[in-house]
């Protein structure tokens, strides 16, 4: 099968979307696909990169849209860079978004005459601040475009339920299937922490609290710091890496109380042992989807302490993995020392590792190609409503 996967955002930029789309590439590659990759220009990206078409993008557009600095906007291709773009023979189209684009997988496909399959990653509303207008504004363009795109398009697939419920309270009412985002076990099983523990003064006997992501507004950095803060009042010992970068890490830097380290950014190929010297992974965020980094903790055996979220609420089995408390520091304190308790971190660490099996990626590739021969094998229609 011949895949073209149109998207807004790829490697190197470090998000969610990116990562996935990555791995999907690579899992369906090695179920014998040949997948083709249509991402905007990064500065960043490798000389050569097999199987993926970069086409014009602009940073200075991205900051006009308030998008995040490691996150060019795509421009739309011209006539003829198009028409050197290997698209006529593509069995099946996949976008993650429904702007530009999204646009561009629907007119592609009909140049080859391909199904589209759209992924709707984004909680676009908890994203608005970032916009140059106000938010009401942006409320009533939003909603009714990406209602309007899911029922232009093939198939709609959500990486979790908060996916599923956005969707129907934009307006869209056609058939989504659920279908979480991949993570290579086999890295994350493999990982040993202990390197990544020295390189920032981490005792190999000390309680290692992390958080890893993006470090802005809207993962509630403030409360997850005083959650920390209260809970090392019991457990002095306490330490907590804070793994990533964004707009918001000055400030917090700022406020971060005694045992805190914040380490800045790490290769993609560092977050493995990065999440393997954690002992327990920690979160105040209230927005979260079906964040790549929360199902990679738990494949490396870190236990989650979260804020409710609709990501947390689909990963973690309460008592189990994990548990799931109000986003104030005092609910969030009580859960980080819960997990910590020497009679709970062993058997959440456990329980963590089995419970990520569902998310491999050799399983999660093997379910996209099925979605893709669904597709195809029936009459060109889109997706029904109801």
């Amino acid at each position: 099968m011949r895949v073209g996967i149109v998207t807004a955002t790829y490697l190197p930029s470090r998000n969610g979307v990116a990562t996935s789309t990555a791995l999907f590439a690579r899992g369906l590659r090695e179920r014998g696909h040949e997948v083709r990759i249509f991402a905007p220009r990064h500065p960043q990206m490798p000389p050569h990169e097999e199987g993926v078409y970069r086409l014009n993008s602009s940073f200075a557009g991205a900051r006009a849209l308030g998008a995040p600095a490691d996150y060019p906007v795509m421009l739309a291709p011209g006539p003829l860079l198009t028409s050197r773009l290997p698209l006529r023979d593509l069995d099946v189209l996949h976008t993650m978004h429904p702007f530009l684009a999204g646009q561009l997988a629907r007119t592609w496909s009909r140049l080859s005459g391909a199904p589209v399959v759209y992924t709707a990653h984004t909680q676009y509303e908890q994203y608005l601040h970032y916009a140059p207008v106000p938010k009401r504004v942006s409320r009533a363009v939003v909603r009714p475009h990406v209602a309007a795109f899911a029922r232009r398009v093939d198939a709609v697939l959500a990486p979790g339920r908060a996916m599923v419920d956005m969707l129907r309270e934009y307006g869209y009412g056609g058939h989504v299937e659920l279908f979480p985002n991949p993570v290579d076990l086999g890295a994350f099983r493999a990982a040993q922490g202990h390197a990544f523990r020295a390189e920032f003064h981490v005792a190999p006997d000390a309680p290692l609290v992390m958080y890893l992501g993006r470090l802005a507004p809207e993962k509630n950095l403030n409360t997850m710091l005083r959650a920390f803060d209260q809970a090392r009042a019991s457990r002095p010992e306490l330490r907590l890496l804070v793994v990533g970068d964004g707009p918001s890490r000055a400030t917090a830097q700022l406020t971060a109380p005694e045992g805190v380290t914040f380490t800045g950014p790490v290769p993609y190929s560092r977050v493995p042992e990065a999440l393997a010297a954690a002992d327990v992974f920690l979160t105040a965020s209230t927005s979260e989807v079906l964040p790549m980094s929360m199902i990679e903790a738990l494949a490396a055996g870190a236990p989650l302490v979260a804020a409710r979220s609709p990501a947390a609420l689909d990963l973690i089995q309460e008592g189990v993995n994990g548990t799931v408390r109000d986003a104030t520091h005092s609910d969030l304190a009580s859960g980080l020392l819960q997990a910590l308790s020497p009679e709970v971190l062993p058997v959440w660490q456990t329980q963590a590792r089995h419970s990520a099996a569902q998310y491999d990626l050799q399983s999660r590739a093997a379910d996209l190609e099925a979605v893709y021969e669904r597709v195809r094998a029936r009459p060109m229609h889109r997706n029904p409503v109801s």
